[in-house]
């Protein structure tokens, strides 16, 4: 140990040591895990596997922008597969949760990092004698914890990622969901259209024969109230697909100037239903909410024993010392060494404790109810797709061919003479349920498909709320500590 010229000894080796014995106590604990950013490649891929869009759909194409992409994409009408792509690059919701990803990732890395020791420097004088204080503080308990505080944290970000993915497969789904509405809507309202011009023809072909005297004021008023029936269905169904496009846009995340062009009508229907798989086990095994739970499950079992732990020891500090005292003539020093840890009197842990096995239950019962939850809807949804498609192959092969039939022969009757116009207008109207319910039909199976999808590979389906999920971005303390 070096001495000064006035045969003070040098601290340094005291606080080397010190600073040693830190560093051999969290080599252990080295920044590990996933690197900056790698959390959204993540997910993605997560996504992808559960039945949702490609990687590649997340990002505009090389060499062209975002809003080129979004331009683009609008610039023709946009089918559903369009639509999700849209919104995966121009949701602000979905980019407010990516981001929280993001910011949670940078909580990891945060962790990962060692504590900042503690330097104290004081100054005392007395008559002629002056003291000079120095001391160095480290947090070792922190050291030795940061190897489970990172595994926390790295379970925290999976379970981030998981509840990410969720709400990226519900964005798609409502996406899909409010572009098959905003069709159907508008396709019955221009349906309605066509059929109001037919029964305004009827009502001035009515005025002209009142007036000349070959029909009845009765007759007349019966056509006049059919005009108004129908008048008031339209007047509905165009607030409908107004209301089911706003919809779509606030999903697209687009400004009411951009424009945005639908398809004409909804997709066929497909010509035969896959067979039947094991759809139960398929949501148990695919579902992203039964691994989540299963996953959080895991996690609070896991920190049990460093629960029982930090019930006794919460702290623990280690601090060194070099103080030096000056007088005329004179120079001396002292040095000292510290260790402070609470003592368990009156707090052991005991309410950590409990919290923990009460949360231990919790995971138990939450994972019961979401397996529960996954095979009644695995089994709702796939009854619902199939009784959809029965009922829209229904219309599309039996009702609307008979209609068109019946229509076709009131025509060939009345080009014969042997019916009155009144009795094709009569004709024409009657067409109205039967073509309504068959577009209700066609977007009843779509909306089913999309919610069987959803059910079978992703999650829950509801309504969409890109909140980011609570407890993903921890504190820098475990679970239980």
């Amino acid at each position: 140990m070096s001495q000064t010229p006035g045969g003070c000894r040098r601290p340094v080796p005291l606080l080397a040591s010190c600073l040693l014995a830190a560093g051999l106590l969290g080599a252990c604990a080295s920044p590990g895990g996933p690197a900056d950013g790698a959390d959204i490649p993540d997910m993605r891929t997560l996504v992808q596997q559960h039945g949702g869009p490609e990687a590649s759909q997340w990002q505009a194409p090389a060499g062209e922008s975002v809003g080129d992409a979004r331009q683009r994409l609008l610039s023709h009408p946009l089918d559903a597969d369009a639509a999700q792509r849209l919104a995966l690059l121009n949701n602000p919701a979905l980019e407010a949760a990516l981001a929280a990803l993001d910011v949670s990732n940078a909580q990891r890395q945060q962790m990962a990092l060692w504590p900042n020791p503690t330097l104290g420097l004081g100054r005392v004088v007395e008559g002629q004698q002056v003291e000079i204080e120095r001391l160095l503080r480290i947090d070792l308990w922190s050291l030795i914890t940061l190897p489970w505080r990172l595994q926390w944290q790295d379970r925290q970000l999976a379970l981030g990622r998981l509840q990410t993915a969720q709400e990226v497969l519900r964005l798609s789904a409502d996406v899909r969901r409010a572009w098959v509405r905003a069709v159907a809507a508008q396709q019955t309202a221009d349906y309605l259209a066509q059929v109001q011009e037919a029964a305004e023809a009827a009502v001035e072909l009515g005025h002209a024969m009142v007036r000349a005297g070959n029909w009845s004021r009765l007759q007349q008023a019966r056509e006049q109230a059919v005009l108004a029936d129908i008048r008031a269905q339209l007047q509905r169904s165009r607030l409908q697909a107004q209301a089911s496009r706003e919809q779509l846009i606030r999903l697209l995340g687009l400004e009411s100037g951009e424009s945005l062009q639908l398809p004409a009508q909804l997709p066929a229907l497909p010509d035969a239903l896959q067979p039947a798989p094991d759809y139960e086990a398929q949501a148990l095994r695919e579902r992203l909410d039964v691994r989540a739970a299963q996953d959080e499950y895991r996690h609070v079992a896991a920190s049990m024993g460093f629960t029982r732990v930090t019930g006794y020891v919460s702290a623990f500090e280690l601090g060194a010392g070099y103080n030096t005292v000056t007088t005329p003539g004179n120079r001396d020093s002292k040095r000292s060494f510290e260790i402070a840890v609470p003592l368990p009197l009156f707090d052991q842990g005991q309410a950590r404790q409990a919290r923990a096995e009460a949360q231990l239950r919790l995971g138990q019962a939450r994972v019961r109810e979401v397996a529960v939850l996954a095979r009644s809807e695995a089994r709702t949804r796939w009854q619902a797709w199939q009784s959809a498609w029965a009922l829209a192959r229904h219309y599309e092969t039996e009702v609307l061919p008979l209609r068109r039939q019946l229509s076709d022969e009131t025509l060939l009757r009345y080009n014969g003479m042997l019916l009155s116009v009144w009795d094709l207008l009569s004709e024409t109207r009657s067409n109205l349920l039967s073509v309504n319910a068959a577009i209700e039909a066609r977007r009843d199976f779509w909306l089913a498909d999309t919610d069987l999808r959803l059910a079978l590979n992703g999650t829950s389906p509801g309504a969409l709320s890109l909140t980011y999920p609570q407890g993903t971005a921890p504190a820098a303390t475990p679970q239980g500590h």
